[in-house]
C-alpha cells in the first residue's frame, strides 16, 4: 500500500493545480476520466503541462525561469544564501531533509507526463471534439497531439539531463522510469529507472510521433492567404510559443549531444556525434534559409532577450507581463527605487569572469593586453555584455546618461566609505562581479517605469550552433564540412556577431581562432567548450556540460574546488585588485543530482545514482 501514497498525492495535486485550465465551473466536481466529457476542458491538459515544464521549485525569476539559479551549482556563479539546497549541493551538504530542488524538478516534469499521457491515451484527444467545424477541429486536434508528444519528450529530456547517471553500487548508466500510461492511485506503483540508452530511443521516438503532427514551424509565411484566412486563430504565428517540428529536431539534437558526450558514450561510437550534428544542421537550416523556406535569421546579429519575437529563437515559453524578477536577483539591493527592489541574489565567480578572453579574442592567459591589475580592461567585447563590475556605469536603453555606478571596494583603515554594493552589505551578491545579460534597459529613476514582456528563450539558435560544432569538430576536424557546415565557420561566427548590447564582437579576422583551428580537433574542442560556457551562461546548461565532458576523476579534479571573487581595494582615484579571494569551496558528491529520497524509500525498485549512499 506504500506505494499509493505518491500516486495519490499526484493525482490530488494534479486535479487541484488543474482546476483554473481544466475546469470551467466552479464546483470543480470532476475527475480525470471527466475531462473528455467537456470539450473545453481538453485543450487544458496541454495547456497546463506547458506550465508545468515553464516553472521552478521556488518560481524564482521571470516566467519562473531555474536556470540562473541552477548555475549556482556550477563555477559560474554563487549564491548569496549560504543554505539554499543548490548552495548545499555544490558543497556536498545537501542531504535528504532539504531535497527540495530534486524533488520539484522530478514531480514538474512528472505531472506534466501524467497529464501528457491522459490526453494521449487511446488516442483520446485527437478523437476529441474541440471545435464544431470538423475541418478546424482536425486541425487543433491534431496539433495538440503532436504537441503532448513534444512536451512529453521535453519533459523527459529535463529527466535524463538532470538525473541520469550510473547507479549506486553498479555500472550501469540509468536515466529515469519511462512512463507512457496515466498511473493508477488504485493500484500498487513500484517505479524502476530504465537503462540510459533506453531512455534515449523513448525521447527520440515521442520527438518522431510529434513530428507527424506538427508543422516544421508555426509561422504564417508557410500557407497561402487563401488558406489561412478563415484559420489564423488556430494555424500560424498565433501558436508561436508552442512547441513544433523545428523544437523536435533541436531537442533530438540535444538529447543526442548528451548520449554522445564522454561520459555516457565512453566507446565514443561517432554514429551519436553524426546525429547531433544532423539534427542540429536540419534546425540551423531552416532558421537561416529565407522565407517562405525559412525564418531569414541572420545569425550575425544581435540575440535581443528583450524580444520576445527574437528570430534566434527555436522554442520559447510563454510570455509572461510586467515582470522584474530577472532584474531584481542580478542587481545590487542600493539599485532601489520607484517601484524596483532588487536584492543581489546571484553573482558571478572570478573562475567565470577569466572564461572572457581579450579584445581581440586570445585567452587572457595568452594576451598581450591583458592586465591582472585591471582586470575589466580590454576584454572580450562580449564580456561586457553580460558582467557588471567594480565603477561600471548602467545606462538604460531610455535615458542619456548612466543612472547608477557599480561600486565594490572594501572599506578604508578606519572601516569607513566602503563601496556600497560590496559583498557582505544588505542585499549585496557574494563575489561582488555581477550579471547583467537579460538586464537591458529597465529605468527605475522614472516613476511607474516600464516593464517589458518576458520569455526564457527554451532553445534558441546558438544552442543548435554549438551542438553542431561540438558533434561535426569530432567528426570531419575544425574546418571540415558536414551538413553544409564546418565547426570553424560557426563557432567564428558566434565570436564575431553583435553582443546582447548590439555592439561588435571579436573583430571577424580572429587570429587566434585560427591557430586553433590549424592545432587539430583535440584544440579545438576546449575552445568549444569555453564557446559554450560563456555563450549560454545562465541558461540553464552548465552543470550537465561539466558532468557529459569529464569522467568521475576528471570532474573532481577541475570542480571540487574553491571558487572565487574579485575584491577591490581604493587607492587613490585607483584600485587594487585581489583575485586569489576565495569566495565558496566545491565538494560535490557526484557528478549526478540524487533520485529524490522519498520516491527511494516507496518504491524499492528504484535505484540511486553512483555518489548518494545516504540516499539509498
Amino acid at each position: 500500500m506504500k506505494y499509493k501514497y505518491l500516486i495519490i498525492v499526484l493525482i490530488a495535486l494534479l486535479l487541484g493545480s488543474c482546476k483554473k485550465f481544466l475546469e470551467s465551473y466552479p464546483n470543480g466536481d470532476r475527475t480525470r476520466d471527466d475531462v473528455f466529457k467537456y470539450n473545453e476542458m481538453i485543450q487544458g491538459l496541454i495547456g497546463r503541462s506547458y506550465d508545468y515544464l515553464g516553472s521552478d521549485y521556488n518560481s524564482k525569476n521571470y516566467n519562473s525561469n531555474e536556470t540562473a539559479y541552477l548555475e549556482c551549482a556550477t563555477d559560474n556563479a554563487v549564491r548569496r544564501s549560504t543554505t539554499d539546497a543548490v548552495v548545499k549541493f555544490a558543497k556536498g551538504e545537501l542531504n535528504t531533509e532539504n531535497q527540495a530542488f530534486v524533488r520539484d524538478y522530478w514531480t514538474r516534469d512528472y505531472n506534466a507526463i501524467f497529464l501528457l499521457n491522459l490526453f494521449l491515451k487511446d488516442n483520446r484527444g485527437l478523437k476529441s471534439k474541440v471545435l464544431i467545424k470538423p475541418d478546424l477541429n482536425a486541425l487543433v486536434v491534431r496539433r495538440l497531439q503532436g504537441e503532448a508528444f513534444g512536451l512529453r519528450a521535453w519533459a523527459e529530456r529535463d529527466l535524463l539531463k538532470k538525473f541520469g547517471g550510473k547507479e549506486l553500487g553498479g555500472d550501469r548508466l540509468l536515466g529515469f522510469p519511462i512512463v507512457t500510461e496515466p498511473l493508477d492511485a488504485f493500484k500498487e506503483i513500484n517505479l524502476e529507472r530504465n537503462t540510459y540508452d533506453d531512455c534515449v530511443k523513448q525521447i527520440i521516438q515521442d520527438c518522431d510521433s510529434a513530428l507527424k503532427y506538427l508543422p516544421i514551424a508555426h509561422r504564417d509565411y508557410l500557407y497561402t492567404p487563401d488558406y489561412l484566412s478563415d484559420k489564423k486563430d488556430f494555424l500560424g504565428s498565433v501558436n508561436w510559443n508552442r512547441v513544433d517540428g523545428l523544437t523536435m529536431y533541436a531537442i533530438k539534437a540535444m538529447t543526442y549531444l548528451n548520449w554522445a558526450s564522454k561520459r555516457f558514450n565512453p566507446a565514443n561510437y561517432l554514429s551519436r556525434w553524426d546525429s547531433v550534428a544532423k539534427y542540429a544542421a536540419k534546425v540551423m537550416a531552416f532558421k537561416q534559409a529565407p522565407p517562405p523556406n525559412g525564418d531569414g535569421y541572420d545569425p550575425t546579429t544581435q540575440v535581443d532577450f528583450n524580444n520576445i519575437y527574437d528570430k534566434s529563437i527555436i522554442w520559447s515559453s510563454r510570455v509572461i507581463e510586467n515582470n522584474i524578477k530577472m532584474e531584481q536577483i542580478f542587481f545590487p539591493a542600493s539599485a532601489n527605487g520607484y517601484g524596483f527592489a532588487p536584492y543581489g541574489d546571484i553573482g558571478a565567480t572570478r573562475e567565470f569572469v577569466d572564461a572572457f578572453g581579450d579584445r581581440n579574442g586570445y585567452p587572457i592567459s595568452l594576451s598581450s593586453v591583458y592586465d591582472a591589475s585591471k582586470p575589466f580592461d580590454n576584454r572580450d567585447p562580449r564580456f561586457y555584455a553580460v558582467i557588471n563590475y567594480n565603477t561600471r556605469t548602467y545606462t538604460p536603453v531610455d535615458a542619456n546618461a548612466p543612472i547608477y555606478t557599480f561600486e565594490t571596494w572594501e572599506p578604508d583603515a578606519q572601516g569607513i566609505n566602503g563601496g556600497k554594493d560590496r559583498a557582505g552589505v544588505g542585499n549585496n551578491v557574494r563575489t561582488n562581479i555581477y550579471i547583467k545579460k537579460f538586464c537591458y534597459g529597465i529605468n527605475w529613476k522614472k516613476s511607474n517605469f516600464p516593464k517589458k514582456p518576458r520569455c526564457r528563450f527554451n532553445i534558441r539558435y546558438a544552442h543548435m550552433a554549438l551542438a553542431f560544432a561540438e558533434a561535426a569538430n569530432q567528426i570531419v576536424g575544425p574546418s571540415g564540412t558536414l551538413y553544409g557546415y564546418s565547426p570553424k565557420a560557426v563557432i567564428g561566427t558566434l565570436r564575431s556577431r553583435n553582443t546582447y548590447e548590439n555592439k561588435p564582437g571579436i573583430p571577424a579576422a580572429d587570429p587566434y581562432l585560427n591557430s586553433v583551428a590549424s592545432a587539430g580537433k583535440d584544440a579545438f574542442y576546449e575552445l568549444i567548450k569555453n564557446e559554450r560556457r560563456i555563450e549560454l551562461c545562465f541558461e540553464g546548461e552548465r552543470f550537465q556540460d561539466m558532468a557529459r565532458w569529464t569522467n568521475d576523476a576528471e570532474f573532481d579534479a577541475l570542480y571540487n574546488k574553491p571558487v572565487h571573487g574579485i575584491k577591490a581595494v581604493k587607492n587613490g582615484a585607483t584600485f587594487i585588485y585581489d583575485l586569489t579571494w576565495e569566495v565558496e569551496n566545491r565538494a560535490y558528491n557526484s557528478a549526478y543530482m540524487p533520485i529524490p529520497y522519498d520516491d527511494i524509500l516507496r518504491m524499492n525498485k528504484l535505484v540511486q545514482n553512483e555518489g548518494w549512499d545516504k540516499w539509498k
